[in-house]
């Protein structure tokens, strides 16, 4: 007799165009005034139910108390010539006036704007992703389930929970990525709050079914084993469960007998069954690049942070910061990381952000292959992109930076505004382009990404550093900075320590901007070296 495990299926079902919310915390600010224009019309609507059960409710009394003496002397009633009259008019014409008021449709209001306002809804993929963004945030900054279902997170201002139906919700969103040692997590959680007797439309028996075969894949077989008992127990009828019992039972004792019958134990079945924890994915540093989020495994040592210094910079004698030079700091020394304080201010930043919002869209990456642009899921952003000559404040911006690097501007790309979304992040990647891909900026004729001027718009309450998984760095975010750095060598070779990355956003909304400049024009500005790395 074969044996087979029945899967939990879950088939989410097939969204409109997708607005991508999830993917910008200042576009997500539009839906909170949405539902507030919601909220109102429903109310409205409840008190025109209101109004009319109210009504309702005045001609029952006043038909009861009617009926209540006729109906002790129906004959004497209607003897009285006006009462016979009031009967008549009542049944041929006020009831069919009750008729229309009880049949009167108050809805309309409410399900015309519903109408309306649902074509700017968020769809299945912005609530998956911004599951999968919890799923990122508990991974990088080693969160636990009841931390984050309690909304004990650092520098929250609105403190939320999470539902044993929420907590279920991100345990199928984990299931339906065969990500089980989430799902296990989360359908932990949710089953930990039933038992503390909270209220919900979630049974046990739903949470155990996903449980027991997500500890079953990850190759505890003992525990499946007791959690399919457990839910048998719930539900002794239960027919996936009935399977599954069947099929365990069937390879334990299978096992049983073969550890009997041969010293080796090549059928264990730890080595036929996956092992727990998270699952190895792409990035090679990923374990490097979460510390550093955490403002662990940062590489400075004493010796080294005594040769970084703050000082006073005037651009070079530049005119413009002579009397008012900029305040510099040393954030790093290899790669040489430069922020600079108070260098943009909150009025121009609200300009930039103002003129950005309109336009914002899913960041983009470069595609190695194609050498274009296409979205990725390691890059939760949108991002806009401003010219200088479409407003002063943005063409001042780029002057400034010219005037603080000494770079000519006139061949960098345009001014990138970028919004992180719910866990928003940009994981460990190059700006400049490597040797395996030659035509990354062909498109735009000015050379390789020479250096990157990036710019902080916001604080953010926790999260969202800047980090260089390969030489142990992390920059926080403070507004009103900007940092700078080069991507490449005098020589133009490539600088692979300025590999970096935007950690997730854990509580806030992160704002910045950012310039590349590009090789072209910087050739007495910068002028090559004989030396490869230098």
């Amino acid at each position: 007799m074969i044996w087979y495990i029945l899967i939990v299926g879950i088939l989410l079902p097939q969204s409109l165009a997708h607005p991508g919310f999830f993917t910008s915390i200042g576009q997500m600010t539009d839906l909170i005034h949405t539902e507030k224009d919601l909220v109102t019309s429903l109310k409205d609507y409840i008190k025109a139910e209101e109004d009319k059960l109210e009504q309702i409710k005045k001609w029952a009394e006043k038909l009861d108390r009617l009926t209540s003496t006729a109906t002790k002397d129906p004959e004497g009633f209607v003897g009285h010539p006006v009462n016979a009259f009031k009967l008549m008019k009542r049944l041929n014409t006020e009831w069919s006036e009750l008729e229309n008021l009880v049949l009167k449709d108050t809805s309309d209001g409410f399900i015309s704007n519903l109408t309306i306002q649902r074509q700017y809804f968020p769809n299945d993929e912005d609530q998956v992703g911004a599951a999968k963004a919890l799923l990122r945030l508990q991974d990088t900054y080693n969160l636990d389930t009841d931390t984050i279902s309690k909304g004990n997170l650092p520098g929250v201002k609105h403190k939320s929970f999470l539902t044993v139906e929420d907590c279920f919700e991100l345990g199928k969103v984990a299931y339906t990525e065969a990500d089980y040692y989430h799902t296990e997590l989360w359908m932990e959680q949710a089953l930990r709050q039933l038992d503390e007797g909270e209220v919900s439309t979630i049974d046990k028996v739903s949470v155990l079914d996903y449980l027991s075969y997500a500890v079953y894949q990850q190759g505890d077989l003992d525990k499946a084993l007791l959690l399919t008992k457990k839910l048998l127990e719930l539900d002794p009828e239960h027919q996936r469960a009935n399977g599954n019992l069947k099929y365990f039972e069937y390879i334990m004792a299978k096992e049983k007998d073969a550890n009997k019958s041969a010293s080796d134990d090549q059928s264990d079945r730890k080595t036929t069954l996956k092992k727990k924890g998270v699952a190895v994915d792409y990035l090679p540093e990923r374990q490097k690049y979460e510390m550093l989020c955490r403002g662990e495994g940062i590489k400075m040592t004493p010796r080294r942070q005594k040769k970084l210094f703050c000082r006073y910079h005037d651009g070079n004698r530049n005119p413009k910061f002579i009397l008012a030079p900029a305040k510099q700091e040393d954030e790093w020394d290899k790669p040489r990381i430069i922020r600079f304080h108070d260098i943009i201010s909150d009025a121009e930043i609200e300009i930039v952000k103002d003129l950005a919002k309109p336009r914002l869209s899913r960041a983009t990456v470069h595609d190695p292959e194609t050498g274009k642009l296409t979205t990725a899921q390691y890059r939760v952003s949108k991002s806009a992109w401003l010219s200088g000559y479409e407003n002063p404040v943005v063409s001042r911006i780029n002057m400034r930076i010219q005037d603080l690097t000494g770079l000519d501007v006139s061949t960098a790309e345009e001014l990138q505004v970028a919004n992180y979304g719910v866990g928003g992040q940009y994981e460990p990647h190059f700006d400049f382009a490597r040797k395996d891909e030659p035509d990354a900026f062909k498109e735009l004729g000015t050379g390789n990404r020479i250096a990157t001027w990036l710019f902080y718009m916001s604080d953010v309450s926790a999260g969202g550093a800047t980090v260089f998984p390969e030489v142990g760095a992390s920059v926080w975010p403070k507004k009103g900075t900007a940092v700078f750095w080069y991507n490449l060598f005098a020589s133009g070779e490539g600088d692979y320590s300025t590999r970096h990355a935007a950690c997730p956003v854990l509580v806030g909304n992160k704002w910045v901007s950012n310039k590349w400049l590009h090789e072209r024009g910087q050739e007495f500005r910068r002028p090559c070296t004989l030396s490869e790395l230098e």
